[in-house]
């Protein structure tokens, strides 16, 4: 290493993890939206519990966003505060991927499948993301 040079903590896995999840949960929500249109029309679905769906999928939306650009960027500029805001908005995408899970009126086994692989990525960044901050923790930057 060439003296004054700074090692590079930045992790490569979490960075394909996040440009994956972007993608993922693009097509996630494309298919949730298509899964609601079926279930209002096909399934006697209360329309409290529709417009309580959606409006949570609203929400999802907006914290996915904001924890991925988080992570992105805390990740690639090595940054201990966005790093943490990402894990901590982690939270609450997981309590809503968990209720898509389980806890809708009507849940179908695509919506099943879709919301467990999204709490797997989930786990994944997670993990990563502990591991990143830990390494951005215990650097020394002057």
């Amino acid at each position: 290493m060439a003296p004054g040079s700074q090692p590079i903590l930045s992790s490569t896995p979490l960075q394909v993890l996040f440009y994956l999840n972007s993608w993922y949960f693009a097509a996630f929500y494309l298919a949730e939206i298509l899964m609601f249109i079926y279930k209002g029309i096909l399934l006697p679905y209360p329309s409290d519990n529709l417009v309580l769906d959606v409006v949570l999928l609203l929400l999802f939306l907006a914290l996915e966003t904001l924890r991925i650009f988080y992570g992105w960027k805390g990740n690639l500029c090595e940054r201990s505060l966005a790093s943490c805001a990402s894990l901590f908005i982690l939270l609450p995408c997981a309590a809503l991927a968990v209720y898509y899970l389980l806890l809708q009126t009507f849940v179908l086994r695509l919506e099943f499948i879709l919301s467990a692989v999204l709490l797997c990525f989930y786990a994944l960044e997670f993990l990563l993301g502990l591991l990143s901050l830990s390494a951005f923790s215990r650097s020394k930057v002057y």
